[in-house]
């Protein structure tokens, strides 16, 4: 889903009271950035790629380190949070490889997603690339593979409690482990997946044991490191946290990214960016997850650069009436709006 359409070189006026690609002949983006501006967002800097990776990985061992320092429950519990959002962080950077925007180089870019932060967080990243395109081409509206996670919302403060209580106990973290599992080695029957997906008819899915094979690697690597650092128990967090921590912050950041937004179409108001303040990105939205909105309006920026993407389309009006939060508490204000029955 490339983008060929550019700016002219001359400033881009603001931008008032439109707020639709569609009719004016040209996406967005393409009339509110120059052709060098648009070029230096999309410029990934390898340095900063590395930072965010390298990050993620020094956040779980750095929460880990204080629960073999000080064992109790308060760290423990602060650790499986911290631990949830850096899986969510290597989600994060899946999914920027699934767009080529986490290096230049494919090779290093596919490496990197996968070994670094696809496999120890069990998923795949060739069936996410297809799955994850096709909701980029049909956002919020019928043929988006997300749209089931969007479309229940809002609900009762009642039912989010339940879905809450799902995550945490580890009762959604343990269906879908046994669901990715039977997906890997080809037991898993009906339901469409993310691997049918590019597949066309009468193909059979890449499936089998060296599906897992990644991911157990990669997990028994860590293992291994905790073992030779004398507290191998201290994987145990990284298990846990995959089961419910991740699931829950995982969860709020879908519904913050496309649920209870004013439009389905409207590609300014079907995705939310929400302003996240220093714990919210601790907790919830780690590696600027929380620009959605900019992502979708111009994929090929990698995600350290979204924030500078926000400002200048805020300078020129095209955020005055797009689906902004100031922050995760709102978004779950709305998204538990639903009155009672």
């Amino acid at each position: 889903m490339s983008e060929t359409t550019s700016a002219t070189d001359s400033t881009p006026s603001r931008v008032s009271g439109e707020t639709s690609n569609e009719g004016s002949g040209a996406p967005l983006w393409a009339r509110v950035l120059t052709r060098a501006e648009r070029k230096e967002l999309e410029r990934i800097d390898p340095l900063r790629a590395w930072w965010t990776v390298l990050s993620n990985w020094a956040g779980v061992f750095g929460a880990m380190a204080l629960v073999a320092w000080a064992p109790n429950p308060f760290t423990i519990l602060l650790a499986l949070f911290f631990i949830g959002a850096r899986q969510l962080g290597m989600a994060v950077v899946m999914h920027e490889a699934a767009h080529r925007t986490l290096f230049a180089n494919r090779k290093v870019n596919d490496w990197v997603g996968n070994w670094l932060a696809s496999y120890p967080i069990w998923t795949d990243p060739g069936p996410y690339r297809t799955y994850h395109l096709k909701h980029h081409a049909h956002t919020g509206v019928k043929g988006d593979p997300d749209l089931g996670l969007i479309a229940p919302f809002p609900i009762t403060k009642s039912s989010f409690r339940r879905k809450v209580f799902r995550d945490l106990s580890g009762k959604t973290g343990l269906k879908q482990a046994s669901g990715v599992f039977k997906r890997d080695v080809g037991w898993s029957t009906g339901k469409l997946t993310q691997r049918d997906l590019s597949m066309s008819r009468g193909e059979r899915p890449d499936v089998g044991w060296h599906k897992v094979a990644p991911v157990a690697l990669t997990n028994g690597v860590l293992l291994l490191i905790l073992t030779l650092a004398g507290h191998p128990a201290l994987y145990l967090l990284w298990v846990v946290a995959w089961l419910t921590t991740y699931r829950l912050v995982t969860r709020i950041r879908s519904i913050a990214e496309h649920s209870v937004t004013p439009s389905d179409s409207d590609p300014l108001n079907n995705t939310r960016t929400t302003h996240a303040n220093w714990l919210e990105r601790l907790f919830l939205a780690p590696n600027r997850v929380n620009y959605h909105l900019e992502h979708h309006l111009l994929v090929s920026v990698p995600l350290h650069n979204l924030p500078k993407l926000h400002r200048v389309m805020r300078e020129r009006g095209v955020l005055d009436h797009a689906c902004l939060a100031s922050g995760y508490p709102e978004v779950l204000k709305l998204a538990v709006s639903r009155a009672e029955a």
